[in-house]
């Protein structure tokens, strides 16, 4: 992956500071959805009809709640981080673990998406429809949020022309 070039007349600094900024803001977006998927899934158990679930319900229920947590996890270390790390001049380290685990938390709330998608839809009409819906929230979350920006990443190779 290429480094990014900056703005015009933008110190390293600088850069660093605005590229964590826009990272931090784009976390609190997935932040949010998954916050509240999260308390869906921690209340769900604690419904009236949850006991009618049949085994594969559960086990969509568990593999998406352990997902949400995963998730969640990730999305909130690197404002944790970025407390722990103040003034400690490893800013530049810390918003290259945040993109990696902004990533991660991407593929974790994918996997959450998906799961409760199956749940639902399993639990209110019927397994093959299930993996039918599941299948398409999977297939196109896969595309917009890993598998497109990956292929403009490999068709830019080599590109340096600024954003």
């Amino acid at each position: 992956m290429r480094e990014s070039q900056g703005e015009p007349g933008e110190s390293h600094k600088e850069r660093v500071d605005r590229e964590l900024a826009e990272l931090l803001q784009g976390l609190r977006v997935a932040v949010t959805g998954v916050q509240v998927l999260f308390a869906f899934l921690l209340t769900l158990p604690f419904q009236a009809g949850f006991p009618r679930v049949d085994t594969l319900g559960r086990w969509l229920f568990f593999v998406s709640l352990m997902a949400a947590a995963f998730a969640s996890v990730c999305f909130i270390t690197p404002a944790a981080q970025h407390r722990l790390f103040f003034r400690t001049g490893l800013k530049e380290k810390m918003l290259h673990r945040a993109n990696e685990l902004g990533v991660a938390g991407a593929v974790f709330l994918l996997i959450a998406m998906t799961s409760a998608v199956a749940l639902v839809t399993e639990t209110v009409i019927n397994n093959w429809p299930a993996a039918l819906f599941a299948g398409a929230v999977a297939v196109s979350g896969a595309w917009f949020w890993i598998l497109q920006p990956l292929v403009d990443l490999y068709r830019n190779r080599g590109n340096t022309s600024l954003e």
